[in-house]
């Protein structure tokens, strides 16, 4: 079991991502309040694939720089100063909040802040091998991100109902912005109990500053050779970018039917009630597609499991999208949840296994920038095409056959490349890196 008392790393490392991911929940749901859900503004799809373009596009800039520093300096100490500097940047988008400002220092603290938590996920993600046995990596990955995400959820889940009982004003909001930075502390404490050199990297290179920043485009340009050098890791990249793509249209779909046509536009309570819940119905589907992914792994390889998502996932939103009624889109929300974390899971744990510690870093900032890119073209389109209300035939089309048409590429990929090599038996209460193709 990953919480037996030989895994201290993990839990600890566990607890710094629940932490953390607590926060980011609350955090995102305080942002949305205060700019897409407030009365005073329209919510069109313009404006709100430029809010999420603005919170992510940032994280493909810092990334980079990210996955060269988590190669060459120690994990855990970056898990600490990162936590502690997205703290201080929340403190000020609530000071901004306070003064009911949204304009530069608002979005650009809050930019900065959503992309060190980019820089914490990918840490996380490369300094979870070291912190339990090979045999247990899929495990791991399934428990830790999942309860991360729900985490996030239930964060959220918070925020929203903090705002419900108190209002949308900017005190409520400043209020939920200041408990977050607080969880980030808490996060940075919790860090620094992990032993120096827990997370890896087993050789960090001692490089001067301005050699590690001059490295930082041949850094992720090494990273995505690694990749690409190995099909076992990099088609499975290729596919959840495409996923993701997905997943960004059909949440801006989602938002948009909440909060202009299934609910009154002047209603904005209504509207994010209901978004957060259809947000909670996938919440659900992602942990339940946690747990069972570990068991289907055992039954197919994960590179079977990969293309049956996707092609499930496009499925799933043609029979319960195209109606664009509620409750069938709920039901699309939980299956899509459910198909997306298999493959999430999948795709997390053929990587760590199929690259070396010494590029996990790069690699994991190289995926974090295909994954988070991908929202940001999928914002674009939804703007380019999505009407007022959100209902669009031919978007959802693309949406589906997208996923049917890359699960369908995957199927035809699968003989040419065999799954990953058996691991060799690890000793007990011994993590290590698993071993690489």
């Amino acid at each position: 079991m990953i919480f037996a008392s030989g895994l201290r790393r993990f839990r600890l490392l566990l607890t710094v991502r629940l932490a953390g991911q607590f926060g980011d929940g609350a955090f995102q749901a305080a942002l949305a309040t205060y700019v897409v859900f407030s009365p005073q503004n329209a919510a069109t799809p313009g404006k709100v694939a430029e809010a999420f373009a603005v919170l992510l596009l940032p994280f493909t800039i810092v990334g980079p720089f990210a996955g060269v520093f988590l190669d060459r300096w120690r994990r855990r100490q970056m898990l600490f100063w990162a936590n502690l500097v997205r703290a201080g940047l929340v403190l000020g988008v609530a000071a901004c909040a306070a003064a009911n400002s949204t304009g530069f220092l608002f979005y650009l603290a809050a930019l900065a802040a959503f992309s060190a938590n980019r820089f914490i996920l990918a840490g996380l993600s490369a300094g979870l091998p070291h912190t339990v046995t090979g045999e247990q990596l899929v495990v791991a990955n399934a428990v830790s991100p999942t309860l991360g995400t729900l985490a996030t959820t239930i964060g959220a889940g918070v925020s929203v109902l903090v705002h419900a009982v108190v209002g949308h004003g900017q005190g409520s909001v400043s209020g939920v912005l200041v408990c977050t930075a607080c969880l980030y502390v808490l996060s940075a404490l919790v860090a620094l109990t992990i032993p120096a050199d827990g997370l890896g990297p087993a050789t960090p290179a001692r490089t001067p500053w301005r050699s590690a920043m001059a490295s930082v485009a041949r850094g992720v340009a090494s990273g995505a050779r690694h990749v690409i050098a190995r099909p076992a890791a990099g088609r499975p990249l290729a596919a959840i970018a495409v996923s993701r793509f997905c997943y960004g249209a059909v949440t801006i779909i989602t938002l948009l039917l909440f909060r202009n046509a299934f609910n009154d536009p002047k209603n904005t309570n209504a509207g994010l009630a209901g978004f957060a819940f259809a947000v909670g119905v996938s919440g659900v589907g992602f942990g339940l597609g946690a747990v069972a992914t570990p068991f289907v792994a055992r039954k197919l390889s994960l590179h079977r499991w990969i293309p049956l998502c996707l092609t499930a996932a496009g499925i799933a939103e043609l029979v319960f999208g195209a109606p664009f009624r509620e409750p069938t889109l709920l039901i699309g929300a939980f299956l899509l949840g459910f198909f997306s974390q298999g493959q999430k899971v999948s795709t997390d744990t053929l990587v760590q296994r199929n690259v070396d510690d010494d590029f996990r870093g790069r690699v994991f900032v190289f995926y974090d920038m295909l994954y988070n890119g991908s929202f940001v073209v999928a914002a674009a389109f939804a703007a380019a095409t999505l009407p007022m209300n959100g209902k669009s035939y031919a978007v959802l089309g693309i949406v589906s056959g997208a996923y049917l048409l890359t699960g369908f590429w995957y199927t035809l990929k699968i003989p040419q490349e065999p799954g990953p090599e058996p691991l060799p038996p690890i000793p007990a209460g011994e993590p290590t890196t698993p071993a690489v193709r």
